[in-house]
């Protein structure tokens, strides 16, 4: 795909598409609002984006925006509806397509725009700068580096992150932008891949260091996409566990399961919520019939760090018992013999061909030792800037 980056705010842009209220093609003329690191709806994440004021409706989605030259700028993606505005429409610029080409052609597969997991705050008051031996006004402070990120043992909390590749970055997150503007530090994180190496000026206690490390994907607790498109499964005397599922809601699952699904960061690679998703009756697991949607903390006694964590759990057990313990301190107990037998009749009275997904018949690697103690879990934030309530705080 060839295109043409937009130069200037309010150059001209045709929007393209087959909108709602006809049949043929329609054609929308406006100017180009702004550019700026902007949500993307559909993908919780900020990126760059092309604010134009051409019509964007349902249906537009997908359609090419040109510039006057009739050169392709980008592709039209969303728009913003609400009482207060009008004509604040969204376009994917050419160079985010192009990066998410690139990706693909270099891995195979598409594995996504790189972060370096870092929360940042703002570095506006200058008693906050003095305490934390700033001698400049520029530079953001790390709040919280995740266990799962590239840098995490690289930047420390309580670091002054000043450069980014020799780009200096200002007391409210923001770098140099074409000629007199500037743009979130993130634009410039987002032009990199997945490992990719950066190099990082930073004030630590005082003193100047500069520290080098990779960018990668940002790991969620809950996943927005599967790999390799299956879903995982564990079916034990008929209770039946699931990685949480993306697309769950507070009627799935509650709200404050919700809560720890959206804003809970993994405390290590390979970390799931696992859910015990529904009972398939039988006299082995009566009492439990009514129980769904709930998350499984431990199984005889040891913290289930996922569902294939739990599949070799329970296939390596010798107890008698199975022992399940649950969020909101219920407990399910299975007596290990019966179940066993059970779960055969069970399988085949629902008809369902096997008792877990072809994944977890894979032997299982503990990428934590054994006695590794888990880091206790950090507190909650937003995964996109746009859900933060007060400004200061942002994703890098």
């Amino acid at each position: 795909m060839k295109g043409k980056g937009v130069r200037n705010n309010e150059a001209s842009v045709i929007v393209v598409g087959y909108p709602t209220g006809g049949d043929t093609i329609s054609v929308t003329k406006g100017v180009v609002s702004r550019i700026e690191v902007t949500s993307y709806a559909h993908g919780s994440t900020e990126l760059l984006g092309i604010q134009i004021d051409a019509a964007i409706n349902p249906g537009n989605s997908g359609g090419p925006a040109f510039n006057s030259r009739g050169q392709c700028i980008g592709v039209a993606f969303q728009a913003l509806r609400s009482g207060d505005t009008e004509n604040i429409g969204y376009v994917i610029p050419t160079s985010v397509v192009s990066h998410f080409l690139t990706d693909y052609e270099r891995n195979g597969s598409y594995t996504g725009f790189p972060c370096l997991g870092v929360l940042l705050q703002w570095l506006e008051n200058p008693a906050m700068r003095s305490y934390l031996k700033a001698s400049s006004t520029e530079g953001v402070l790390v709040r919280r580096v995740e266990p799962t990120s590239s840098a995490y043992g690289t930047l420390k909390e309580g670091d002054i992150l000043v450069t980014f590749n020799g780009t200096r970055i200002g007391w409210e997150g923001t770098v140099q932008f074409r000629l007199s503007e500037r743009i979130a530090l993130g634009y410039l994180i987002s032009r990199k891949f997945s490992g990719d190496v950066v190099e990082l000026g930073v004030i630590r206690n005082g003193d100047w260091i500069t520290v080098q490390t990779t960018v990668s994907p940002r790991v969620h607790l809950v996943p927005y996409h599967i790999e390799n498109g299956q879903p995982s499964y564990l079916i034990v005397s008929g209770l039946v566990f699931t990685p949480c599922p993306s697309h769950s809601s507070k009627d799935d699952i509650g709200l404050k399961l919700l809560a720890k699904a959206r804003y809970s960061s993994p405390r290590f690679k390979g970390e799931q919520i696992v859910i015990l998703s529904q009972v398939l009756a039988n006299e082995t697991n009566i009492g439990y019939e009514h129980m769904s949607s709930q998350q499984v903390l431990k199984f005889n006694g040891t913290e289930i760090k996922n569902i294939h964590h739990l599949a070799h759990l329970v296939d390596t057990c010798k107890d008698k018992y199975l022992v399940f313990e649950f969020e909101g301190d219920f407990l399910a107990v299975l007596e290990k013999e019966s179940a066993m037998s059970a779960s055969s009749s069970i399988l085949k009275d629902f008809g369902i061909p096997s008792e877990r997904s072809a994944d977890l018949f894979e032997p299982y690697v503990d990428h934590l030792c054994e006695n590794h103690v888990l880091e206790k879990e950090i507190g909650d934030s937003p995964v996109s800037n746009a859900e933060f309530g007060l400004d200061g705080l942002f994703w890098a």
